[in-house]
């Protein structure tokens, strides 16, 4: 059990103390932002800055989703033979196959052609979502998400 105090409170030893590390000095912002005073009493995590945060992020969140949804990228293959439409929500919509690429004595060429357009469209949409969530503003809490 923690060391008190004769009064009962907290010892120095109990209380978490935030390192400067986390902001630059009089910066409160981001993590360091939602911590109270740094060292002694009044140390704690600022639930409703974290609070606003997630909820920011979230909407953030939502914007994206709601562009993805809308945002339809092809994927080809085989110079054009073999197309592939999907969302960039990873919703396949399409397939088509050019009469061109139908050859009942080759039909593991359509099969790679097929793959090789799905690929095509899902890097695709790797793209897209890689550079949405750039934009993402997580604040603070980016570095706790190893981003």
């Amino acid at each position: 059990m923690a060391a008190s105090d004769e009064a009962g409170g907290p010892d120095e030893s109990d209380v978490p103390v935030v390192p400067d590390a986390i902001e630059g000095p009089g910066e409160a912002s981001g993590l360091a932002g939602l911590f109270g005073e740094a060292g002694g009493e009044g140390v704690g995590l600022d639930f409703n800055a974290l609070l606003e945060q997630a909820t920011q992020v979230q909407q953030q969140m939502a914007e994206i989703q709601e562009r993805a949804a809308q945002t339809v990228v092809e994927g080809v293959a085989g110079g054009g033979v073999v197309k592939v439409t999907v969302t960039a929500a990873m919703d396949f919509q399409s397939i088509s196959i050019s009469p061109d690429a139908v050859d009942p004595d080759d039909v593991e060429m359509l099969q790679d052609l097929v793959l090789a357009a799905l690929h095509d469209a899902v890097d695709q949409v790797q793209e897209l979502q890689s550079g949405a969530l750039g934009g993402v503003d997580m604040g603070g809490l980016g570095g706790l998400l190893g981003q």
